[in-house]
């Protein structure tokens, strides 16, 4: 597999389970890339929505991708603390265009406190049926988010405490 180099500016793009193009998001710079994870930093950048809809985000953030488990994580580093976006999806993949992977809707925000709040079930349930997603997917996808959970509860992985600082550092080195 090969992974995006250190220093590079690289996409991330999320599809749906139907192949579809979900969203975009420009102007990452790889942190570190190795073929188990990637980490990545960006500020207020653009962002494309497949409804051909545009929007910038509103703050740095570091992105953790990793190839071994479903789902990835943006510490959003904000004025009151760091919030987390979590989606639930495929490992990455990555190719000479883009970081790629799978959203199957299902999210989870973290607080600065690390309390958390499940969303989009009923986003899911619409697009299971409309877009046919097997069964095997939907138990994958629920054990995930059990694995998730505990990663927030144990402090793992970017849940870490300074593990965002970190990255933003070195991010700041990239600018």
């Amino acid at each position: 597999m090969i992974f995006p180099k250190t220093g590079s500016n690289i996409l991330v793009q999320s599809y749906k389970h139907n192949g579809q193009l979900h969203r975009v998001w420009e102007e990452t710079i790889i942190l570190k890339g190795t073929s188990h994870e990637v980490i990545g930093g960006n500020d207020r950048i653009m962002v494309q929505e497949s409804d051909g809809r545009q929007w910038r985000t509103r703050e740095p953030a570091i992105c953790y991708f990793t190839a071994h488990h479903w789902f990835n994580a943006i510490g959003m580093i904000r004025n009151d603390g760091i919030y987390y976006y979590c989606n639930l999806g495929t490992p990455f993949t990555y190719d000479e265009e883009a970081l790629k992977y799978i959203d199957y809707d299902l999210d989870i925000k973290v607080f600065p406190d690390m309390t958390y709040k499940l969303l989009d079930e009923d986003e899911f349930a619409l697009h299971k049926k409309q877009m046919n997603y097997p069964d095997e997917v939907e138990v994958i996808l629920r054990r995930s988010v059990d694995e998730l959970v505990s990663w927030i509860g144990q402090r793992k992985g970017p849940f870490e405490p300074g593990f965002i600082e970190y990255w933003y550092e070195r991010f700041l080195h990239y600018r």
